[in-house]
């Protein structure tokens, strides 16, 4: 029997175990700028051939609180109703002018058929009011068929719906959150047909990238290279990566090339929203040493009537004399301001901030300097 040596009990001071868990909190922010900035392959690029294709179906969304499409007006509904109801052995063709519910509403129905998805499988749908329906919440759609480009049924969409909007209206006023009009059904509908492809058999696979660049091409290309310990991959443009699988598993190469990091490029682009006032720069943007001075022509007209009472005894008329104040505001206190060459993207905000100036303004003045030929980066207004 081996004895047992009791071994002294270690304490870690408090104050040295926070340190310690300070330290390693900080570990993330004290990387190299490169290791930070790397993100995985699969995140930034995808493979040709694996991608979502679009579904769309028409249908009738029924049990809706009188919040559906008023028949006499929505032709369509009321067609299709009365179709669905011949379906079912109710014969209410003769009847078609007495059809008055308000309960029912067309729809059309949308999805996204993920790749390899299998037979059986549910996939979540989107619903739409094709007519003048006001609601949908609490409708049950009934069962649709989803097409594809090609006219095939590849989905069967059926389920209750949920619009996640609160509305609200009493005897004198009404009131909308969100969009009751549109709803979703989670897992709404089945996969009845497969969309064919595969991995096995072929010799060569292509990296498509989400933002063409040729540089993060190449390092995607010099990253499975390394990993792979040969040249197999081929930046062949700047959205394509080709990449050979002869001689190897595809699935565990696939999967081993997805988890890769690299860092990728980008250009230098601002990117001005003008009905928003938004600003987006990236941070390759540079701008050369410039002088800038902005200000407006402000205006103010006040207009202040004042009430003429005269004597009575005068016999005179009570007036109304107007009186109308005019301000001009030149901003002549403004001078000329020198923006530097700013080597990083906070050194370019910080003087921007300097100016003193609001977004709306700095629009005016990026796409002024870019005219100049001051502003290193390409500049996209939407």
């Amino acid at each position: 029997m081996v004895p047992t040596v009791p071994c002294p009990s270690m304490s870690i001071p408090r104050r040295l175990l926070t340190l310690l868990l300070l330290c390693l909190a900080l570990l993330p922010a004290l990387a190299p700028n490169g290791a930070q900035g790397q993100v995985r392959i699969k995140d930034i690029a995808d493979i040709e051939g694996m991608r979502e294709n679009q579904l769309v179906g028409y249908g009738l969304v029924v049990g809706l609180n009188g919040t559906g499409d008023k028949l006499r007006s929505a032709v369509f509904t009321r067609q299709s109703l009365i179709g669905v109801l011949e379906r079912l052995g109710v014969n209410t063709r003769d009847q078609e002018r007495q059809l008055d519910t308000r309960n029912v509403a067309a729809v059309m129905v949308t999805a996204n058929l993920p790749a390899f998805a299998r037979t059986g499988s549910r996939i979540d749908i989107s619903v739409s009011a094709l007519g003048d329906a006001s609601n949908l919440t609490g409708g049950m759609l009934l069962v649709t068929p989803l097409l594809g480009a090609d006219g095939e049924v590849y989905a069967v969409a059926q389920g209750p719906i949920v619009t996640g909007a609160v509305s609200a209206r009493g005897a004198a006023g009404s009131v909308t959150r969100g969009v009751p009009t549109a709803g979703r059904i989670a897992n709404g509908a089945t996969v009845e047909r497969e969309v064919a492809y595969t991995f096995a058999g072929g010799d060569r696979l292509r990296l498509a990238l989400r933002n063409p660049d040729l540089t993060t091409a190449r390092r995607i290309a010099a990253a499975i290279n390394a990993s792979a310990g040969s040249p197999a991959a081929t930046a062949t443009d700047p959205r394509t990566v080709s990449v050979s699988l002869t001689g190897r598993d595809s699935i565990a190469f696939i999967a081993q090339i997805e988890q890769l990091r690299v860092q990728p490029d980008q250009m230098a682009r601002v990117v001005i929203e003008e009905a928003s006032g938004t600003i987006v720069m990236g941070a390759n943007v540079r701008l050369s040493t410039v002088a800038i001075a902005q200000g407006n022509l402000t205006i103010r007209i006040t207009e202040t009537p004042q009430v003429v009472q005269p004597n009575a005894l005068a016999g005179g008329q009570t007036a109304v004399v107007p009186r109308t104040g005019i301000e001009v505001d030149d901003q002549a206190e403004r001078r000329l301001g020198i923006l530097r060459g700013g080597v990083t993207l906070e050194e370019l905000v910080r003087g921007l901030n300097g100016l003193g100036v609001g977004p709306r303004d700095m629009i005016t003045i990026l796409q002024t300097i870019k005219a100049a030929g001051a502003l290193q980066a390409e500049l996209e207004v939407r």
